[in-house]
């Protein structure tokens, strides 16, 4: 197993299955606006429709996103910086223009462009990295599949991961969530 287990920054099997978990920065919880958790969602789906990407499962929390993803053409990395990169800017567009509604406006926009300064960017909403985990074994691979599906349940947003609309467990039951999955 030496070697099969990567957890990092970088993506050493560009088409092998990837736990990934996408924060954003100073863990702000955006992701309670449903026209914002609307911007990754369609972004995911022309990921999958358009770029190659294969979502296994997924968790959109009010912070960060996590992932069981591949790629078959074999560009993870190039998929996922694209993703972040256009996600970030509709979102700082849609807050900067108040097309969503925000009480905390301008402490986001403010905490978005603060984050940015280190590396001279007018802002910056994803944290660094994706912290990519490689699915060496169908043990692990369903560790982390449960692992998505019981975040909410965790985080004591529902009762039972299926309730939760942004997670993909209603999928696992037979349901037809809101992005298209490759089940494993």
């Amino acid at each position: 197993m030496q070697g099969q287990y990567r957890k990092g920054f970088l993506i050493s099997d560009q088409a092998a299955i990837h736990f990934l978990t996408m924060t954003v920065v100073e863990w702000l919880e955006i992701f309670i606006r449903p026209q914002l958790a609307d911007i990754c969602l369609d972004n995911l789906r022309y990921c999958v429709q358009n770029k190659g990407l294969d979502i296994h499962a997924w968790c959109l929390m009010p912070n960060h996103l996590h992932l069981l993803c591949s790629h078959s053409e074999g560009n993870l990395s190039g998929v996922l910086r694209d993703f972040k990169s256009f996600t970030a800017k509709a979102i700082y567009q849609n807050l900067s223009t108040g097309q969503v509604p925000e009480s905390r406006k301008q402490l986001l926009l403010n905490r978005f462009q603060f984050a940015g300064k280190p590396s001279q960017q007018a802002f910056k909403l994803w944290q660094p990295g994706n912290h990519p985990i490689i699915c060496f074994s169908r043990d692990f691979l369903e560790q982390k599949l449960a692992y998505i599906h019981e975040n909410p349940v965790k985080a004591g947003l529902v009762r039972e991961p299926e309730h939760y609309r942004y997670s993909s467990a209603y999928d696992y039951l037979g349901g037809e969530g809101l992005l298209p999955l490759v089940l494993v």
